[in-house]
């Protein structure tokens, strides 16, 4: 079962009907479809499919390749790894990417407003989750403090 959230013009939904495939593995045989590949793997034919990079992998390296890229997504292998964060951050704001952000990998409903702030707009939460329940995550906090993606200036500014 897929738990995909995506927000459209602002307002979150469950999808249903994602027609996204995740590879994990590197040396996996590739089923039919449209597939989201590791960068290692993307980089071998990164015509026809999407890209997924790890906290490692350097976001800087697909700046040439946005044309290409009909989706991104941001591994989190754990709850406590944020630097999918910095990365989604990075995209948005220093790269000028605007095409879809997802998150994958171990993403919570605790996370979910977090994430819509640092500029993901899909969120695959973890497969024995509430995708219903997770919605509710992505209806945040009513006031924000600090600068975002969504909103860069800070509160102070905003008077």
């Amino acid at each position: 079962m897929i738990n995909l959230l995506r927000l459209e013009e602002g307002v979150a939904r469950i999808d249903r009907d994602d027609p996204w495939t995740l590879v994990r593995e590197i040396d996996a045989e590739l089923p039919a479809g449209r597939l989201i590949l590791p960068l290692a793997r993307w980089l071998d034919n990164p015509a026809r499919h999407a890209v997924w990079l790890g906290p490692d992998d350097e976001v800087e390296s697909l700046k040439s390749c946005f044309n290409l890229l009909p989706l991104i997504a941001l591994d989190f292998p754990s709850f406590r790894d944020g630097r999918g964060y910095s990365q989604a951050y990075l995209l948005r704001t220093r790269l000028g990417w605007k095409g879809e952000l997802r998150a994958i990998g171990d993403v919570l409903r605790d996370q979910l407003s977090h994430m819509r702030q640092c500029g993901f707009d899909s969120f695959a939460v973890r497969e024995e989750k509430s995708a219903e329940d997770a919605l509710k995550g992505l209806a945040g906090m009513s006031v924000l403090y600090g600068r975002s993606v969504i909103e860069p200036r800070p509160l102070f500014r905003r008077r």
